[in-house]
């Protein structure tokens, strides 16, 4: 990874990638990238999936509840 402004806007995750990405719950939505949390946000159950070192965990058990 060269630090780029687009690798820090997609979390270092190739951008192909993230579109195909969903929540591991069963209802599998779309997620969107939270840079300042370094997460992916599942908009539908609130869940936030962290990413580490440019590899999402997407592990139900690793997620957070984000507040309502």
């Amino acid at each position: 990874m060269t630090g780029s402004a687009a690798d820090d806007r997609t979390l270092g995750i190739d951008p192909d990638l993230l579109g195909i990405l969903a929540c591991p719950d069963t209802h599998h939505s779309p997620l969107t990238v939270d840079v300042a949390a370094s997460e992916l946000v599942c908009p539908t159950c609130r869940r936030a999936f962290p990413v580490r070192d440019g590899i999402p965990v997407l592990l139900l058990d690793e997620a957070r509840q984000l507040p309502s």
